[in-house]
C-alpha cells in the first residue's frame, strides 16, 4: 500500500520528485503522453507538500504555472489546495470555483 504525500518527510518528498522527474523524462522520450502527464501531476502534488500553505492567503492573486495570461484569486485554503477562481489578466472570470495545488501558483500579483 502506498503512503500519502502528507506522511512523507521533506527529504522523502525530494527523492520522490527526483524519481518522478526521471520517469516523466523517460515517458516523454518514449512518446507516452498520458504517462508523462500523470507523472507531471504527481510531481506538482509532491512539490505542494514541500511548501507551506500558510504562505498563501485569502484574497491573494497569483499567476498560474503553465497557464500564461491567467491568474488565480484565492478564496480559501484547504491543506495544500488553494480554492478560488481563475481570471484573465483583465479580471474577467474564466470559470467557476476550482482547486489548484499550491505548487502551481507562482508570482504573487497582489
Amino acid at each position: 500500500m502506498q503512503r500519502r504525500y502528507s506522511d512523507y518527510t521533506v527529504e522523502e518528498l525530494r527523492k520522490e520528485i527526483a524519481e518522478l522527474t526521471e520517469k516523466a523524462r523517460k515517458a516523454e522520450q518514449m512518446g507516452m503522453v498520458n504517462e508523462y502527464a500523470v507523472h507531471q501531476r504527481k510531481i506538482v502534488m509532491a512539490k505542494s507538500y514541500t511548501m507551506n500553505p500558510r504562505d498563501f492567503r485569502r484574497g491573494q492573486v497569483y499567476d498560474i504555472d503553465g497557464a500564461p495570461g491567467e491568474q488565480f484569486h484565492i478564496d480559501y485554503m484547504n491543506g495544500v489546495f488553494a480554492w478560488g477562481t481563475r481570471k484573465s489578466q483583465q479580471g474577467q472570470v474564466l470559470n467557476e470555483e476550482e482547486a489548484l495545488p499550491i505548487a502551481l501558483l507562482t508570482n504573487q500579483v497582489k
